[in-house]
C-alpha cells in the first residue's frame, strides 16, 4: 500500500475509507452472532428461522407494517375494519374459563373511550404489560357486550415519547417465542449499523436508469420506514436486485454446461424435416409454426440450446417437437425424448412413430417394462448409432444406456423430473441442445423468474378442430347431475373419466393428514387458503390406491352397471397401467376411474365427460390439465367439478374454471390468490433467494432484470471486469457459498 493518501471531505483518508467500506461489505457474510446483542440463545432462535449470517438477518424482511401515522381514536374508529388505536393500559387481567384455556383481557383507554382487547393463549403478556403502559394496537374492530373490542391484535409498546399526531411506521418481522418482533427490529437495526457504508453491487448506471436507491438505503427503509412510500421505493430496488442476481446465476450456470465442450449446429432444413412436413395429416397453426421456428433457430446456432416450449393442454407440443427430432436426423446425430410415465412414452410411439417412419427417421421405445432381451438389443443399436430417436422414461437414465452421438435431449413435463435427473440425461452427450416441454400453464413472468436461462416459446390455443369443453361446479349434494350427464354420454357411445383423489382417509400422521387437517381448519377462517393434497407419501399412495379400488367397485355395482368400469392408479405397475389404458383407448372399457395419473399423456378422443371429486383439493392449473383430457376430438367435452368444501373462497376459485379455458389466465388468477411467500411454490435451483418477488405484481421488474442480465453477460460472461466485479462476487456468493468466492 502506498505511504500517502488523499483526504476525504470528512477528514478520513481515502485509503482508510475504502478499507472501511470493504470491511462493511465483508460483514454481510459474517455469522449473525457478530451482531450486537445476539447472544448464543438468540443465535439459536434465529437459526431456526434460517437466519445464520448478517445477510440473512438483513433480508429477514417484514411481513407487514403497522401505520401508526394513521391512528384512530376509540370513539370514531369504524367497526368491522382494520384500525390502529393508541392508548394507556387501564387494567390487565388473566382469566381461565377452562382448566387448559387461558386468556388475557386488557382495557385500553384514550381520551374518547375504552377498547377491550382479548388475547387467547398468551399468558406471558401478564409479565410484559403493566397498568399505565402506553400501547398501540392494530386489528379488526368489533362491537359486543357494550364495548368496542379487538381479538389477538398486533400490540406494540410505544412508551411516553410516542407522538400520536406524527406517529410512525412499525415493521412487523417474522419472530419466534424467544425473540419478539420488538427484539427482532432491534437486532436488525444493529445489523444495519455493522454494515453501514457497504459497497453497492449494482453498477451506478443501472441505479440511475431505474432511479433506484442504494442497497443500504433500501435495506434501512424497508426495515425502518418513515412513510409507506419509502417502503415501496425500497422494495422496488431490492426486488430488482433479487431477480437480477437469480437471472445472472441461472444464465452463468447454463453457460458452464457447454463451456469447453464441442456443440452442434443442427441442420434445420434437410430432407428428413421436409419429408416430415409433407406427411403431416394437417396444417400447423400459426402458433405452432412460430414455436417450431423458435426451436429450429436455437438449434442451428453454434451455442448449446436451452429452450422451453410451454403449451396449454391439447395444443400440439409433441408435433412441434417432432421437427426438432427431424433436425437431429438430418444432422446425422441422435435425440432422446424422455417422459415421466410409460403411458406417455408409448403414446409418443403411437403418435409420432408413423410420421417418423414416413420421414425415414429410425426410432425405438425404452421403458422400465421393456423385456431384458429386447432392451439389450435396443441399447445396442442406440450405442452403434443406428437409432435416430430414443423415446423412453427414467429408463433412459440407466448407466448402460449410451448414445453414439446425443445432440438433443427433449424432456416432457420437465417439472416432474429433478434437477439431477435432467442433468443426467444431458450428460449422455457432450453438450446437447435441451428442449423442455410442459403443459403446466406458467405465465411468462413466472417462467422468467424460475427458468431465466431458457429461451421460451408459447402455444396457447388449441387447433381449430379441437372441440373444447364446458366446465360446471357442483356441490356434493348436486353430484347426481354430473353422473346423469355421464350416463347420457355413455348411452351415446362416448366414454367417461372419474377422478377420485384421496377418496380414503390420509394415512395417520402423514404429511397429507396434516395438510388435510390444515385445510379443514382454514375452511372456518375468513382467509381461506386452499391446500393442495399430494400423494407423495408412500403410505398415502397405498391408501389412495385402495380408495380408488373401492370407488371403482362402487361405481360398477351401483352407477354404471351396464358398462365396463376400469381402474388406473399410482400403485399399479407400468404394464398394468398400459393394459388399463389400452382397454379404455380401444373402447373395451367405457369408464376409467383414476387418480391423477391421467393428468399427463392420456389421449382418448372418444372420452367426452370428466367428473373430478374433491376438486377443491387441486390448484387451478392442475384442474385445467386434467380437464384437457376431454374435448380432444370432434365432440365437445363436459367437465364436472365436485366440491366437498362450502368455503366461499374455495367455491370462488373453482368458479374461475367455468369462466375460461385459457390455462395461462387461470394460472395468473391462481397466483394472485396466494400469499406473497407462496408465489413460487416449491422453489428450486436457487429461486429461494426471491424473498420479496411477487410474479403477478412485479412482472415489469422481472422482464427488465432478465434483459439486463443477458446484456451484461453478452458484454462480460464471467462478470470479472471492474464494472461488474462486485456484482459477480455477490452472485457467486449468494448461490455457491463463501468458500468459492474468496478473492473474487
Amino acid at each position: 500500500m502506498s505511504g500517502h493518501s488523499t483526504s476525504t471531505p470528512n477528514g478520513k483518508a481515502a485509503g482508510e475509507a475504502s478499507l472501511d467500506r470493504l470491511a462493511a461489505t465483508l460483514a454481510f457474510d459474517e455469522p449473525v452472532s457478530r451482531v450486537r446483542l445476539v447472544s448464543p440463545m438468540r443465535a439459536g432462535a434465529l437459526d431456526k428461522l434460517g437466519v445464520r449470517t448478517i445477510r440473512d438477518l438483513l433480508t429477514h424482511f417484514p411481513r407487514r407494517y403497522i401505520d401508526m401515522s394513521r391512528i384512530a381514536d376509540v370513539a370514531r374508529a369504524p367497526i368491522g375494519e382494520m384500525v390502529t388505536i393508541a392508548g394507556t393500559v387501564h387494567e390487565i387481567k388473566l382469566k381461565k374459563p377452562k382448566p387448559k384455556f387461558s386468556l388475557v383481557e386488557i382495557a385500553l383507554t384514550d381520551q374518547s373511550g375504552v377498547l377491550m382487547i382479548t388475547c387467547f393463549r398468551q399468558p406471558w403478556l401478564m409479565d410484559q404489560i403493566e397498568k399505565g403502559d402506553r400501547l398501540a394496537v392494530s386489528g379488526k374492530l368489533e362491537f359486543n357486550y357494550g364495548f368496542k373490542r379487538m381479538t389477538n391484535p398486533f400490540i406494540e409498546e410505544v412508551g411516553d415519547s410516542f407522538d400520536e399526531k406524527t406517529g410512525r411506521i412499525i415493521a412487523v418481522h417474522p419472530a419466534t417465542e424467544k425473540i419478539t418482533t420488538a427484539w427482532m427490529r432491534r437486532l436488525v437495526g444493529n445489523a444495519l449499523d455493522s454494515c453501514a457504508g457497504a459497497l453497492d453491487p449494482l453498477p451506478i448506471e443501472l441505479r440511475t436508469k431505474y432511479r433506484l436507491p442504494s442497497r443500504m438505503s433500501a435495506l434501512s427503509a424497508i426495515h425502518f420506514p418513515t412513510t409507506m412510500a419509502e417502503v415501496g421505493m425500497a422494495r422496488r430496488r431490492l426486488v430488482y436486485e433479487e431477480v437480477l442476481m437469480l437471472e445472472l446465476h441461472l444464465m452463468m450456470d447454463e453457460m458452464q454446461r457447454s463451456e469447453g465442450k464441442p456443440t452442434t449446429a443442427h441442420v434445420t432444413d434437410g430432407a428428413h424435416r421436409r419429408a416430415l412436413e409433407e406427411n403431416l395429416p394437417f396444417t400447423l397453426t400459426d402458433e405452432q409454426v412460430s414455436a417450431r421456428d423458435d426451436i429450429l433457430r436455437v438449434m442451428e446456432s453454434k451455442q448449446a440450446a436451452n429452450h422451453m416450449l410451454l403449451g396449454d393442454v391439447g395444443t400440439g407440443k409433441t408435433i412441434v417437437a417432432s421437427f426438432a427430432l427431424a433436425a437431429v436426423a438430418d444432422t446425422g446425430t441422435q435425440a432422446a425424448m424422455m417422459a415421466p410415465t410409460e403411458v406417455l412414452a408409448r403414446q409418443y410411439a403411437e403418435k409420432l412413430g408413423p410420421l417418423l417412419d414416413a420421414a425415414g427417421i429410425t426410432w425405438e421405445v425404452l421403458t422400465g417394462s421393456t423385456g431384458a432381451t429386447e432392451r439389450e438389443a435396443i441399447i445396442g443399436r442406440v450405442a452403434q448409432g443406428t437409432v435416430d430417436v430414443l423415446f423412453g422414461t427414467h429408463a433412459l437414465l440407466e448407466d448402460d444406456v449410451r448414445f453414439a452421438d446425443l445432440t438433443l435431449a427433449v424432456i416432457d413435463e420437465q417439472q416432474r423430473f429433478g434437477v439431477d435427473q435432467r442433468a443426467s440425461l444431458l450428460a449422455k452427450g457432450q453438450a446437447p441442445d435441451a428442449l423442455y416441454m410442459t403443459a403446466t400453464p406458467i405465465p411468462r413472468t413466472l417462467a422468467l423468474a424460475l427458468y431465466g436461462s431458457l429461451t421460451l416459446s408459447y402455444i396457447k390455443n388449441r387447433p381449430l378442430n379441437a372441440a373444447g369443453n364446458e366446465t360446471k361446479v357442483y356441490s356434493r349434494t348436486e353430484r347426481g347431475r354430473a353422473y346423469d350427464a355421464a350416463l347420457a354420454a355413455l348411452a351415446e357411445g362416448h366414454q367417461v373419466y372419474v377422478v377420485c383423489p384421496l377418496v380414503g382417509k390420509p394415512h395417520p400422521g402423514s404429511e397429507n393428514e396434516r395438510k388435510a387437517k390444515r385445510e379443514n381448519d382454514l375452511e372456518a377462517d375468513d382467509e381461506y387458503e386452499y391446500a393442495v393434497i399430494s400423494i407423495e407419501d408412500e403410505a398415502d399412495i397405498e391408501d389412495d390406491a385402495k380408495a380408488a379400488v373401492r370407488e371403482a367397485r362402487f361405481l360398477q355395482e351401483k352407477t354404471f352397471v351396464d358398462y365396463k368400469v376400469d381402474l388406473l392408479h399410482g400403485k399399479m405397475s407400468g404394464a398394468e397401467k398400459q393394459e388399463a389404458m389400452e382397454r379404455f383407448r380401444s373402447g373395451e372399457s367405457q369408464v376409467l376411474v383414476a387418480t391423477t395419473v391421467i393428468e399427463v399423456g392420456v389421449d382418448v378422443p372418444n372420452a367426452t365427460v370428466m367428473i373430478i371429486e374433491d376438486a377443491e383439493r387441486f390448484g387451478l392449473s392442475q384442474l385445467h390439465q386434467l380437464r384437457g383430457r376431454v374435448g380432444r376430438g370432434t365432440e365437445p367435452g363436459e367437465v364436472y367439478l365436485i366440491s366437498g368444501s362450502k368455503a366461499p373462497c374455495a367455491l370462488e376459485r373453482l368458479a374461475a374454471m367455468e369462466k375460461t379455458e385459457d390455462g395461462f389466465e387461470l394460472a395468473s388468477y391462481d397466483l394472485s390468490l396466494r400469499r406473497e411467500g407462496d408465489i413460487l411454490g416449491n422453489r428450486q435451483h436457487g429461486a429461494s433467494v426471491l424473498k420479496l418477488v411477487n410474479v403477478v405484481r412485479d412482472g415489469k421488474i422481472i422482464e427488465a432484470a432478465h434483459a439486463d442480465a443477458r446484456a451484461m453477460l453478452a458484454e462480460d460472461a464471467g462478470l470479472r471486469s471492474d464494472r461488474y466485479r462486485a456484482l459477480g462476487r455477490e452472485v457467486r456468493l449468494a448461490f455457491r457459498g463463501a468458500n468459492e468466492v474468496k478473492g473474487g
